[in-house]
């Protein structure tokens, strides 16, 4: 498969030599996949430790490493020594996070890869594109933006990064672009944080949306995070979350909305065995037919006085439905905010990005 520098390599050279001003800019506010302004954290550009072949325990913290060879980064590892290799391939980063970075919310963003990729922080695999054979299905064309869960890389030490790639065809590894950790610009924060151990399981059946539902048998996933990197991988169709929690005594009496960060791909989600929220929902019941472009969208659900018991045990239930590759809920913010909060943040964060654009417009039209 080629990169995405060989079909369009000559047009960019020019655009950089124009735009050089412009360039600066992208480096201080990149946009993200999801349209979120992160700004440069550290660069993960230069010197990586590479190894051809596929063994699992090459995504450990611990791994000795120390006799891989080196490789630079963006660059096809076919221009530096393994011309004419495809297959199986990995990339480890020994970094240390800079000071206060650990109090961001974090994404890593490693630039194009050819063709497909599974990424872990830690020994912890945080997100995946394309898939690997025997069902291979190329990504080398996908923006990759990957959550670093909070508390993941530990400011004190080394963390290492691990990037398994399959390369099927020509070129391959991580090809292009600006590989690195950023942070979200203006991050929702909620109120009352719910992200952690969730209870999941596959299958469908509308009594799990109960409150008096046992779920214990059910198994601890972390959310948010896709459910392919942990307990269902490879699965496609219906499943549930639960989780359960107490309102803290300074959201009582309070409007209220719940943040589900983005879901893939369509939800129904219930409190209390109440139907607050739903996206693409009137397909769910299609069997694989889903909305395209659900998983994009960010849930954040109104509460209804009565929805929340402002004391007691309250039962958060999300059923999903995810029709291809990636699924569940993989993304922030996951709790509970005040609605004028919310209404500040999505209006400020709606200004903010109409002047980018703006800008963009001016400097292209």
């Amino acid at each position: 498969m080629a990169l995405l520098g060989e079909r369009g390599s000559r047009s960019e050279g020019t655009t950089a030599t124009r735009t050089s001003g412009l360039i600066v800019l992208f480096f201080c506010a990149v946009v993200g996949a999801h349209g979120r302004e992160m700004d440069l954290v550290l660069d993960l550009r230069g010197e990586w430790l590479f190894e051809i072949g596929d063994r699992p325990e090459w995504a450990f913290l611990g791994l000795d490493d120390s006799r891989w060879d080196r490789i630079s980064v963006p660059s096809a590892w076919e221009d530096q020594g393994y011309a004419g290799y495809d297959g199986y391939a990995w990339y480890r980063k020994h970094i240390r996070l800079p000071r206060g970075a650990e109090e961001k919310i974090l994404y890593l963003l490693p630039g194009a890869i050819d063709d497909a990729d599974e990424v872990y922080v830690n020994g912890r695999c945080i997100g995946f594109s394309g898939q690997f054979p025997p069902e291979y299905i190329t990504a080398y064309n996908t923006v990759r933006e990957y959550l670093i869960p909070p508390g993941l890389l530990d400011p004190q030490t080394d963390n290492v990064i691990a990037v398994r790639v399959y390369d099927q065809e020509l070129a391959g590894g991580m090809v292009h672009g600006r590989p690195g950790i950023y942070a979200d610009r203006s991050p929702l924060r909620p109120d009352f944080d719910l992200t952690g151990k969730w209870r999941f399981t596959t299958g469908d059946d509308p009594g799990w949306s109960r409150p008096s539902f046992d779920d214990r048998r059910w198994t601890p996933v972390d959310v948010p995070a896709h459910w392919e990197t942990q307990s269902a991988k490879g699965y496609d169709g219906f499943a549930w979350y639960r989780t359960r929690f107490t309102l803290p005594v300074s959201l009582r009496g309070k409007k209220l909305i719940l943040l589900l960060g983005r879901i893939d791909d369509n939800d129904q989600t219930y409190v209390n065995g109440i139907l607050v929220g739903s996206t693409g929902a009137d397909r769910m019941g299609k069997g694989r037919d889903f909305s395209q472009s659900a998983y994009l969208e960010l849930r954040a659900y109104p509460l209804q006085p009565g929805d929340l018991k402002e004391r007691g045990e309250n039962v958060l239930a999300v059923r999903v439905y995810d029709g291809f590759l990636h699924g569940g809920i993989y993304d922030l913010p996951v709790g509970l905010i005040e609605r004028e909060r919310y209404f500040d943040w999505q209006k400020k964060n709606r200004v903010e990005k109409g002047g980018l654009q703006e800008f963009l417009n001016f400097l292209f039209r």
